[in-house]
């Protein structure tokens, strides 16, 4: 089981913000299916709760789960102070602003799930695993714990066209943007991606990890069908196999053989994809020509031992 509670507050007193709930409703909707309309996540929303007790009681449902992964995403206010980090409810008083970052962590670090997965995208998030006090283990992660946070825990997180900044380019990753050749978007795959669009005087996100495997959070459509991109191993019988091309793999060259053709479209969106190079050629069609041969990139021999050893 795959569970996942999504919650957005604008609703503050004297402290409104605009973007959390439409935030909110987009990661949910992203969440909740793969691209291609199959089931992913059971999702439930909870907008603009009012009360830190009722986030714990939320927060507390969530993690009682031995599943395959528990996910929790907040988009609200933030709040560090010398006690640690907060995320904050509308009931927020002084010295009792919401609940607390190591609080959430330990709650998640309790659980049976395989996979537990915390998104902030509030002010002083990265604050989140991190011990307000030294002696503080228990804000260390336990294995099987992921962090993105949308901000170090001295920066605010910032909102732009209705969106708060890191949850755009969240949604943009979860919708395709981070996805690997099969079309599988993993919790890495999405920092990088987030983290590249950021530049050095913009919010920094914060990403941490305790893991010993990966997990895919949401599948798209591949960048090439898998039954070709499972062709390389046919193509290159060993990662270092030199494949020799001729005039008879383009179609419009007389001679042309039909078979060759049919392998050419495949070698040609590997090409594409950088899956395969030819020294000192840019386009796969002249290397045809002149009857050079194509070889495996470093990428390529990746997704050649993915493929022989059965992971795709």
């Amino acid at each position: 089981m795959r569970k996942a509670l999504i919650v957005g507050i604008d609703e503050y007193p004297h402290a409104r913000l605009r973007a959390c709930i439409n935030d909110a409703r987009l990661i949910g909707s992203l969440l909740e299916k793969h691209a291609d309309g199959s089931r992913n996540f059971d999702v439930e929303y909870k907008l603009n709760i009012p009360t830190k007790a009722e986030l714990r009681k939320h927060i507390s449902r969530l993690f009682d789960h031995d599943g395959e992964i528990s996910l929790f995403y907040f988009s609200g206010h933030g709040y560090v102070d010398h006690m640690g980090g907060h995320i904050i409810t509308p009931d927020f008083k002084l010295h009792d602003v919401g609940v607390s970052m190591d609080d959430l962590l330990k709650i998640a670090s309790h659980s049976r799930a395989r996979h537990k997965i915390i998104i902030l995208d509030c002010c002083h998030a990265g604050a989140m695993g991190t011990p307000a006090f030294g002696s503080n283990t228990a804000s260390y992660l336990e294995k099987g714990v992921t962090i993105f946070a949308a901000s170090m825990d001295n920066q605010t997180a910032l909102e732009k066209e209705g969106h708060g900044i890191f949850t755009k380019l969240l949604t943009d990753a979860l919708a395709g943007g981070a996805a690997d050749i099969p079309g599988e978007i993993r919790p890495g795959h999405i920092y990088s991606y987030i983290d590249r669009a950021l530049g050095a005087w913009q919010q920094r996100p914060v990403f941490k990890e305790n893991i010993v495997e990966s997990v895919c959070l949401r599948k798209v459509h591949p960048s090439m069908p898998l039954n070709e991109l499972r062709k390389i191993t046919e193509y290159f019988p060993e990662p270092t196999y030199l494949f020799q091309l001729d005039p008879t793999y383009q179609n419009s060259v007389p001679g042309a053989i039909p078979e060759h053709v049919a392998i050419f479209r495949v070698l040609r969106r590997m090409h594409v994809l950088r899956l395969i190079e030819v020294p000192d050629e840019e386009y796969l069609y002249y290397a045809t020509i002149k009857s050079k041969c194509c070889q495996l990139s470093s990428l390529g021999v990746y997704y050649w031992n993915l493929i022989k050893n059965g992971r795709i």
